[in-house]
């Protein structure tokens, strides 16, 4: 189910809610990221919004493999 988040606001802006799922709806439109993404950066790094801001832009770069 789709919400209408234009006028939506977290509780508290500088975490993520995991356990809610319109904050996690609002959280993927603001990280342009899927669901599955965004949870996988909360389970590496927590939910702080920066933390989870950097794993995101990273691409996860250090858990990556080698390059050849």
């Amino acid at each position: 189910m789709t919400v209408d988040l234009s006028h939506f606001k977290p509780l508290d802006p500088g975490r993520v809610n995991a356990q809610d799922p319109v904050e996690l709806q609002y959280w993927c439109a603001q990280f342009h990221c899927s669901e599955a993404t965004l949870n996988d950066a909360l389970a590496k790094v927590g939910s702080h919004v920066t933390a989870v801001r950097d794993q995101l832009a990273s691409g996860d770069k250090a858990n990556a493999p080698p390059a050849r």
